[in-house]
């Protein structure tokens, strides 16, 4: 107890400074070469999400922003944890060859991304291989490398979030979240947004300045669509003046621009004329074109998603007249594109309104033959409910595209009651892993694995795994000869 309220004195480590280390005296470098060993901190891997991962003198882990593999660092260490400290790049020492300049200039300050540091390539092999380590330590093993879905390095991103702010000084701030703060970094350029939210950047700057009351504007969402820009400004309290200026400056850039204003039970109005908002998604020799409204969810990646669209139907192959079951369906991103492929679709969904708009999408895009989609609600996390849905529909097919939560009730179910397939999409490995895990064990065999790179230049992966369980598919085919 006689340290009690006391500074202990700093470990030393080599190539460490900071809240549990002391920077090397300015010959230090000069004197460990001499002595034969290397100097700095030898970055051993890529941790999963992206930091590198080193071990001090002691053995204890330390997890070091902006490093990669091989590489020697000087580290600053800025949080200690009893089992690991976190610590971020001082200076690199021995550079990996597949250190690139990042190409945005906030990349130092903005946590939007992680890995700018990182060659694209680079950061691809990267997410392929935690995929396959997090299943390994579920014991499951993959035969091969799963398939790689990419599109553009930047300008991909069609949708964001902008923070507004004014500090205590006044001062007025734009933009994403620093890296592990709630501060605001100023952005008027962004390298990942598609052109036209990146052009709104610097007006929007402009605009909320000009307002009276800047401090009542909580955050603004960005929007593309086919039918152009829409810009919703989510406005804490009523402002007539502030309303009218949102209303001019939505028509001097051609933005679809939406209030929703109030603090308690906020209400959507548009500003200007009422858009008819909708992207399109690949289908069974036709395109398919999905509606939908701010706040549904829209996968952030446009040309992405059409990859994974494509490798659902890839996969899945001949549908004609089988039963499908998507669960967290959305506004129908798969079930419309396999409905067309000939599956009889029943896709459940937990918020209502977006219930309406599938229905709205399957009768919109039923022309020819139709679409065969039944929507419905159900909240897919209650205990029972994805048992319920099964009995009641008796599905060939069933697709999941859960939240980063996983689908854990899901999987448990499909263990009890198996299908001859299963397609999962996965937007967190982990919960993926996890859910994976009770399918294997349960009788159900991986056949198809891939990874989405959603979100390049962020530690962020998407992964879409095909299961068949050749017990359930002797079943269906017996019970077909029987009648």
């Amino acid at each position: 107890m006689a340290m009690l309220g006391k500074r202990r004195p700093p470990r030393e480590r080599s190539g460490i400074s900071g809240l549990q280390g002391r920077q090397p005296s300015p010959g230090a470098a000069a004197k460990a070469a001499d002595a034969g060993e290397a100097p700095g901190l030898l970055i051993e891997r890529l941790a999963h999400d992206g930091r590198g991962l080193a071990h001090d003198a002691a053995g204890k882990a330390l997890f070091v922003e902006g490093a990669l593999s091989g590489e020697r660092v000087e580290a600053a260490v800025h949080r200690t944890r009893k089992r690991f400290d976190e610590a971020h790049v001082r200076e690199v020492l021995e550079a990996s060859p597949e250190r690139v300049e990042p190409p945005c200039g906030y990349y130092a300050r903005c946590g939007g991304c992680d890995l700018q540091h990182l060659a694209v390539p680079a950061q691809r092999r990267h997410k392929q291989a935690v995929l396959m380590e997090l299943l390994a330590r579920q014991g499951i093993d993959i035969d091969g490398e799963p398939e790689l879905l990419a599109g553009a390095s930047h300008g991909y991103r069609r949708r964001a979030r902008l923070g507004v702010k004014r500090d205590a000084e006044g001062r007025l701030h734009l933009g994403f979240r620093a890296r592990h703060t709630h501060r605001l970094v100023d952005i008027e350029h962004c390298t990942i947004l598609v052109p036209e939210l990146d052009a709104l950047l610097a007006p929007l700057h402009r605009q909320v300045a000009s307002l009276q009351a800047p401090r009542q504007v909580g955050h603004l969402e960005l929007l593309a669509s086919d039918q152009g820009t829409t810009l919703v400004v989510r406005q804490l309290k009523e402002h007539a003046a502030d309303r009218e200026a949102w209303r001019a400056f939505g028509a001097a850039h051609g933005v679809h621009l939406a209030w929703l204003a109030g603090r308690e039970g906020p209400v959507l109005e548009w500003l200007t004329p009422t858009p008819a908002l909708s992207c399109r998604v690949p289908g069974a020799g036709r395109e398919l074109e999905l509606g939908f409204a701010p706040g549904d969810f829209l996968q952030a990646n446009a040309e992405v998603n059409r990859q994974m669209v494509t490798t659902a139907l890839e996969w899945l192959g001949a549908l004609d007249g089988a039963s499908l079951l998507d669960l967290f369906a959305g506004v129908g991103n798969f079930s419309l594109p396999l409905a067309s492929a000939g599956a009889r679709v029943t896709a459940v969904e937990g918020s209502p309104s977006m219930v309406e708009r599938l229905e709205h999408n399957a009768r919109a895009n039923s022309w020819g033959p139709g679409l065969a989609v039944t929507a419905r609600q159900a909240d897919l996390a209650e205990e029972g409910a994805v048992a319920a849905l099964l009995a009641d529909v008796a599905p060939e097919v069933v697709v999941l595209d859960p939240p980063r939560d996983g689908a854990e009730e899901a999987a448990r179910a499909l263990v009890a009651a198996p299908v001859p397939r299963v397609l999962y999409v996965s937007c967190d490995p982990a919960t993926l892993a996890r859910d994976v895990a009770h399918l294997v064990h349960g009788g159900y065999r991986v056949t198809r694995i891939a990874v989405a790179d959603m979100f390049v230049h962020t530690s962020h992966l998407e992964s879409m795994l095909l299961f068949e369980h050749s017990r359930a598919r002797r079943q269906r085919q017996g019970a077909s000869a029987d009648g």
